[in-house]
């Protein structure tokens, strides 16, 4: 059994309702596909950030580490694609980090730091969600996914501790960009995805794009 840990709890505004994790239960293949792309998105953003602000030595050290491991953990999941039959595919965006990305403040240094928070949002809900599946999840994604538990904890952990390095009283911002985050994934969603809200259909993200993934 694994426990969300407490400190991500605490930061997330909401817990996964039940209806997502029932969803991601009896659709594995997507599940998987969506969380590695993510997990390559993920890599994607921690080098935008590295390019973007060259200036800052310790954020530069922190991201460039953190993007080797999430594309560490791309590779990962894509092995257990391919072990399990299901072809790789690009997924489209989701909804969620484009709702929370459009939510950030133009200028500098807010945007750096809007950004940072919204890194260690998702961080802390990949985390939890992670958590909440493993004991549902066949033995290999479970043993997976509890490996990933304190990585992605940790990541969360640099997210929002570089941010606090680069915004003075942050917490009001934290609340705020918590709030969206929880209303998008407690909501009715089109589609199902890793971040998704409640899923209402069969739809996936890559339906909703006319692109088929599995």
């Amino acid at each position: 059994m694994s426990e969300v840990p407490t400190g991500v709890g605490a930061f997330l505004k909401s817990a996964t309702p039940p209806a997502w994790l029932e969803a991601a239960i009896g659709r594995l293949p997507e599940l998987l596909l969506d969380h590695a792309n993510c997990e390559k998105k993920a890599a994607s953003s921690a080098l935008s950030i590295v390019f973007r602000y060259p200036q800052y030595t310790k954020l530069v050290a922190r991201m460039s580490r953190l993007a080797r491991e999430e594309l560490r953990h791309f590779e990962q999941v894509s092995k257990l694609l391919s072990q399990r039959g299901v072809a790789y595919a690009v997924v489209p965006p989701s909804a969620y980090a484009g709702s929370l990305r459009s939510a950030s403040r133009g200028s500098e240094p807010g945007r750096l730091v809007d950004t940072l928070i919204i890194g260690a949002l998702i961080e802390a809900r990949s985390c939890e969600r992670f958590a909440l599946l493993v004991p549902r999840l066949p033995d290999d994604i479970a043993g997976f996914y509890r490996s990933l538990l304190d990585s992605e904890k940790r990541h969360f952990e640099v997210y929002l501790d570089l941010a606090r390095d680069h915004g003075k009283d942050i917490e009001e911002r934290v609340e705020e960009l918590a709030t969206l985050e929880a209303d998008l994934v407690t909501k009715p969603d089109q589609i199902f995805a890793f971040h998704s809200g409640i899923p209402i259909g069969r739809a996936t993200i890559a339906d909703c794009s006319s692109r088929q993934t599995m």
